[in-house]
């Protein structure tokens, strides 16, 4: 039922009521016209349920773009950080995978780790 139906219902039972000529049967049948059928209750359903197959669609689909390298990327570059906050993120970063790979006996990685360690010092340096 269209919403300028249940308008123009409720503006006359509004009216009838503004003028005191109403009784509780014709309130009892306008309250009838305004109920849904089957027809009508099947049609909303529908409506209700490819709504959520939509949204539910839309869910799936922004979860699988937003696990995606390119969106971690991106989500990066949104944080405009400094020169010297990257270079802070990837000391914290080496400094785990140095310890790792220290317990683990892989000492030529370390060794790789570590010279990358010496460029991200060269930058917090050069900030201080």
């Amino acid at each position: 039922m269209g919403h300028k139906k249940t308008t123009l219902i409720t503006n006359k039972i509004r009216m009838m009521t503004d003028n005191k000529r109403i009784t509780n049967k014709q309130i009892l049948d306008k309250i009838d016209d305004l109920k849904v059928g089957d027809e009508g209750l099947n049609l909303l359903a529908i409506k209700i349920v490819s709504r959520m197959v939509k949204l539910k669609s839309m869910e799936d689909w922004f979860h699988h773009v937003a696990s995606s390298q390119a969106s971690w990327d991106a989500a990066y570059q949104d944080l405009e950080m400094t020169e010297e906050e990257s270079a802070l993120g990837e000391a914290a970063r080496l400094m785990t995978l140095l310890n790792l790979f220290q317990d683990k006996e892989e000492y030529e990685k370390c060794a790789i780790i570590k010279n990358r360690m010496d460029e991200v010092n060269k930058i917090l340096r050069k900030k201080k």
